[in-house]
């Protein structure tokens, strides 16, 4: 039987408006529609993506571009969009690979993604940066990622801009470059993987930790631990889209308007009435990322 890969119906609209801390809207994101036989999909457009957002109580998004393509266009909709604001850099796996092929070419691509952050007050985070040690497995590689990482922090607080961590499979090695070379003011753990232990590191330090689709997921009893225990203060909601779509649509192309399913799964989770989880996240969201 072909699998459903067509978009979810709007969940129930949220009491309080909230914001997509992280999404990727531009054009040619979609996950893997598998084989011919499957449902076919059209990526909605940005605009229908707000559109369906705001009908169900998502009033703005971060749209996150991680090559030059996509921060070259998110520089662009950022300005032209009220409810879209920017994430940009150079993802840990194109870091790695620049680094280890075209030195030069690294450093061009750094240097374009310091110019559009710094052209504009619509961009207001540095990411996704940080390590991805599940596809970079060789030391050199690694070894480049951290370099990357380090420069993009740097560029971080050189700009007086939020930072969104992309931290795969590499908790101990975020952490130690973290405090190493000193965290921007506003760091956020994108699509936070890491336990108990780590949230309430986290946490002493300062930084957020933004909650995706994955805490609905059936296995993941200890992210959802970790997020009982997070201040409600340092906590925020993003989808990653069109990726990490919540139960129970997994599988199907997630977007910013799928958002109420993660909040209603943090609020079971938390103990919380939804109203007061979305004031909270809405909070959070200014004070990381200002105002849209």
């Amino acid at each position: 039987m072909p699998r459903d890969r067509t978009y979810p119906p709007e969940p129930e609209p949220l009491p309080l408006p909230v914001q997509d801390c992280h999404t990727h809207a531009e054009p040619g994101q979609l996950p893997d529609q598998g084989s011919a036989d499957d449902s076919a999909v059209v990526q909605l457009t940005l605009d229908e993506q707000v559109e369906r957002a705001a009908r169900v109580g998502i009033s703005g998004i971060v749209q996150c571009g991680c090559d030059l393509p996509s921060a070259r266009w998110t520089a662009q909709v950022a300005v032209a969009n009220p409810a879209v604001l920017g994430a940009i850099a150079i993802h840990p796996n194109d870091s790695a690979r620049l680094l280890g092929a075209d030195p030069a070419g690294y450093q061009s691509a750094l240097g374009e993604i310091a110019e559009l952050a710094a052209s504009g007050e619509r961009i207001r985070a540095i990411g996704e940066t940080g390590l991805d040690y599940y596809r970079t497995l060789d030391p050199a590689g690694r070894a480049a990622q951290v370099r990357a990482f380090r420069d993009h922090i740097a560029l971080a607080k050189e700009l007086g801009r939020a930072m969104q961590i992309h931290d795969r499979d590499a908790h101990r090695d975020c952490i130690e470059t973290l405090e190493r070379d000193g965290a921007p003011d506003r760091t956020v753990f994108h699509c936070f993987s890491g336990d108990r232990e780590m949230a309430a590191l986290a946490a002493a330090h300062g930084w957020w930790l933004q909650v995706g689709g994955t805490v609905t997921f059936k296995g993941n009893d200890e992210l959802r631990a970790a997020v009982a225990a997070t201040p409600l203060t340092r906590l925020l909601v993003e989808t990653d889209a069109p990726y990490l779509t919540p139960v129970p649509h997994r599988g199907r192309p997630n977007a910013p308007y799928l958002v109420p399913l993660t909040v209603r799964a943090i609020a079971e989770v938390k103990g919380l009435p939804v109203e007061e989880l979305c004031a909270a996240l809405a909070l959070n969201a200014r004070m990381v990322y200002g105002d849209w």
